[in-house]
């Protein structure tokens, strides 16, 4: 399966929350039944620091949520950054499922 790319803005200093359908090249549901998720951005793929998104699945509807809060945002240097998500499935196989550039937008108040 080809991994879609969605570019993403985070504002620094506020909640970030967002929704990734996942499907088949068909339009059906990705079964993510038994799966996990992990979701992490970084200035450049190969280094430096890592930030950590929450990555919720709703496997009914094929949905993976991206969540990071007000006090990590705030941390975040502005600019842009590289993401991806990587599911975990039951049976141990690792798939990336979404990736694309994060904007961090800097923050005045």
């Amino acid at each position: 399966m080809a991994v879609p790319v969605t570019n993403i803005e985070i504002e620094q200093g506020t909640d970030f929350t967002s929704n990734f359908t996942i499907t088949n090249t068909d339009g059906s549901v990705f079964d993510m039944d038994g799966s996990t998720a992990v979701a992490k951005m970084k200035k450049f793929p190969t280094t430096g620091t890592a930030y950590t998104f929450t990555a919720g699945i709703t496997t009914s509807t094929g949905i993976i949520t991206l969540d990071m809060a007000d006090t990590i945002t705030t941390d975040i240097p502005a600019g842009r950054y590289y993401y991806d998500i990587l599911l975990t499935k039951s049976d141990s196989d690792k798939i990336r499922v979404q990736q694309g550039m994060a904007l961090v937008t800097a923050g005045i108040s």
